[in-house]
């Protein structure tokens, strides 16, 4: 049923004060222990003994507040430290009481609970924007560890919408724009749908004063004129489901003013135009009823085309569960019907408080209850106990798309879902994620890699000479830490493709019988300048680049230059230039690039062959990718060799790598229990670690291939590895993989 509110100029804040002693509250407890009622009297004497002397804007004494939260709180038959955090939750912010007085008074599981709602309400909403409101909204509920934050909250925001008309008009409109675009919302996806109804009318009645007041008086008046109306559809309702046998309670609801207000703002319809003002809700004993309730209705009123929902079936986010229709009612009125049961009706309402409202006021099995949301909070409840747990199963609907977590210093941070501590280390700054070298989560050491969860207080450990690694690509989930860490690796990669072009360009010039390229001096900028306008590039740092990722012929740069040396007088060595005539067919050159594994992302070493140190090499130049190192039995390689040999340079091993190499091996197993293990095993004695593991899908075959990615020193070590592996138990062959065509 809608709140209905008394006029604008009959404040509240009477009415409540009537109610509003602790003897009204006391009232309502009906449901706890003795003990628990004398814990909740004991907070009510350190509250009213806390806010002594302070009043309310309509003169009451300030505690007359708290225990009208907590009445509400009792409403909803929520427990007693709720209840005695209600009658606390202004302590803290208003009257010098701490945390530490409250642990010692009341215990840790009260004070959290307080600390918990003094926390939400230092946050205030300060902008209008729809995104900037639901990212509030979210917040919210994820800095509440406990669901009970979150109702006391509503509670104690209820209490002060009810109360507005003592408040200062100036304050009318952020508090109640506050209330319609946080806390309504909020209440609306917890399932509280009496307390959002009532907050939105609420808000509405001090935002728009003179059209609720219209909107009021037109409301009164169909509603007299409706009255017989709905009595006599009420009437035939009831008659025809008690003459099929059928046990309901019938309930006549109405539309809140909010709800006819923005139908007829968003429709632009005229009152008389809005024709679904009143409803009837029918609460049948089981679900198989609902559905016999709806074809009974259909029979005795026409059902109005495509205004049928199914809510049973599929469940709404909250819990909602009910059958929506239309019917054509007596004079042609619409009339909507909602058909559900007792459980149902009690989620509709209470939303997340039936958890505590169903162990108070009902006595049928659990397996009845019509739905498996509530259900399965109701479980929760009866195997922990914990409201904590109880709310983290909720958020997950509540907040399905961001997490939010802290900085050591409190300020909140929302992170998409399943973000890093990377993401949250590039949130913060550029810096401290592009230097981050680790974290700890809630004060344990964790990997970077690691996701983040709601409440997370994260702190990252940075060291100066730390970069980005590139396999960060393959986890973090924010743009902003994507494009960091590419922009870094391509300003490496740049950096290094630029040093490779010099070796390549100088390797290219010592063919042509110059023994150096030209310095940067004054007098040689010319020379350099003519070059550049040959290959088209900006600077001298871009040219080599570009030769370095292979978009320009490093040869026909070096005879360009020689050309433009020779006009110069300058003359090619003809000793060195018979030398490297002779030996261009041998492996290797004085001009060769040394391979050492510290090239990073200037050099990529081929996945089809995966060289490794003590191949023979071949080093191919690919347009805009660098230089590509292939084995030289690779029958890739030879492939390319064949179409476009002048991209082909030489490439050798440096005596001593600095680092792994990866390499593809093949090992044939007889299919049994354990040999995975085995060979595992054999891999870590040999000291090769695994990289990668593939395998073929033929558990039924005796035999089968198990595919690995391993990483060893050189080729020596290579052979050690398969030595090894052939003389391990169930293994048939262990052989390095080439690529097929390979000699």
């Amino acid at each position: 049923m809608s709140t209905v509110l008394p006029p604008l100029d009959q404040p509240l804040a009477a009415a409540n004060a009537a109610a509003a002693s602790f003897a009204a509250l006391e009232s309502k407890l009906d449901y706890l222990a003795p003990d628990d009622v004398e814990l909740v009297r004991r907070a009510y004497r350190f509250a009213d003994q806390a806010h002594l002397g302070q009043m309310r804007h309509s003169g009451e004494p300030y505690i007359t507040h708290p225990i009208a939260v907590a009445a509400q709180c009792a409403e909803w038959k929520l427990d007693a430290h709720a209840l005695m955090a209600a009658l606390l939750h202004d302590a803290m912010e208003d009257c010098g009481v701490t945390k530490a007085d409250l642990i010692e008074q009341f215990g840790p599981s009260v004070a959290d609970l307080v600390d918990g709602l003094t926390k939400l309400d230092k946050l205030q909403f300060s902008t209008r924007e729809e995104g900037q409101a639901e990212s509030f909204r979210k917040m919210l509920l994820a800095m509440a560890r406990d669901v009970r934050v979150i109702l006391i909250k509503l509670a104690d925001r209820t209490h002060n919408m009810r109360t507005m008309g003592d408040m200062p008009r100036s304050k009318w409109g952020r508090i109640s724009a506050e209330t319609q675009e946080i806390y309504a919302p909020i209440a609306h996806r917890l399932g509280l749908n009496q307390t959002y109804r009532e907050l939105q009318d609420l808000a509405f009645r001090h935002m728009k004063p003179w059209r609720y007041s219209v909107l009021s008086k037109a409301v009164t008046k169909a509603r007299q004129r409706r009255r017989d109306l709905i009595q006599k559809v009420q009437q035939e309702v009831q008659g025809a489901l008690s003459q099929a046998g059928l046990s309901a309670r019938i309930v006549g609801r109405e539309k809140t003013l909010h709800s006819i207000y923005t139908k007829m703002d968003d429709k632009h319809l005229s009152f008389a135009q809005v024709n679904d003002l009143y409803g009837v809700r029918v609460i049948v004993p089981h679900v198989v009823d609902c559905y016999t309730a709806m074809g009974l209705l259909h029979q005795l009123y026409k059902p109005v085309p495509g205004r049928f929902k199914d809510y049973i079936a599929m469940p709404k986010v909250n819990g909602y569960q009910s059958l929506h229709t239309t019917l054509v009612g007596p004079a042609s009125v619409n009339v909507e019907f909602q058909i559900r049961t007792e459980a149902m009706d009690l989620v509709a309402e209470a939303g997340v408080a039936a958890h505590w409202l169903y162990k108070v006021n009902q006595e049928e099995p659990s397996d009845e209850l019509g739905t498996q949301w509530l259900q399965s909070l109701l479980d929760i409840q009866n195997e922990t106990r914990d409201a904590t747990e109880f709310w983290d199963h909720i958020k997950v609907d509540l907040v399905p798309d961001a997490v939010y977590v802290f900085t050591p210093k409190g300020q909140i941070m929302a992170l998409p879902q399943g973000a890093t501590v990377v993401d949250f280390a590039y949130a913060i700054h550029s810096n401290v994620g592009d230097h981050a070298v680790g974290a700890k989560v809630n004060g344990e050491q964790v990997p970077l890699r690691s996701e983040l969860a709601n409440g997370d207080v994260i702190e990252i450990v940075t060291a100066p000479v730390s970069t980005p690694n590139p396999a960060w690509l393959g986890f973090v989930r924010t743009g902003r830490a994507r494009s960091r860490i590419r922009s870094h690796l391509k300003s490496l990669a740049q950096d290094e493709s630029r040093d490779l072009g010099e070796k390549l360009l100088a390797q290219a010039l010592r063919a042509e019988g110059m023994g150096q390229l030209p310095g940067h001096e004054k007098t040689e900028k010319p020379l350099w300048d003519k070059l550049l306008r040959f290959t088209g590039n900006r600077s001298h740092d871009e040219m080599m680049t570009d030769i370095g990722l292979g978009k320009r012929s490093a040869n026909m740069v070096a005879k360009r230059l020689v050309t433009l040396l020779a006009a110069e007088g300058v003359k090619p060595d003809a000793l060195m230039l018979t030398r490297e005539r002779f030996t261009a067919h041998e492996s290797l050159s004085q001009g060769a690039v040394i391979l050492d594994g510290a090239e990073n992302m200037s050099v990529k070493y081929a996945t089809c062959c995966r060289p490794v140190p003590g191949d023979g090499v071949l080093g191919y130049l690919g347009r805009g990718e660098g230089l590509v190192v292939h084995t030289d039995e690779c029958a890739v390689a030879r492939r390319l060799q064949h179409k476009d040999a002048e991209r082909f340079i030489t490439v050798a091993w440096a005596d001593e790598p600095v680092r792994l190499f990866e390499a593809g091996i093949v090992v044939t197993v007889v299919n049994g229990k354990g040999v995975l293990a085995r060979v595992a095993a054999a891999l870590v004695s040999a000291e090769a670690d695994i990289v990668h593991l593939g395998m073929t899908d033929e558990s039924a075959q005796e035999a089968l291939d198990l595919r690995f990615v391993i990483t060893v020193r050189d080729v020596t070590h290579l052979d050690t590895v398969l030595r090894h592996l052939k003389r391990t138990q169930s293994v048939l062959r262990a052989a390095r993989i080439m690529p097929a065509g390979s000699a």
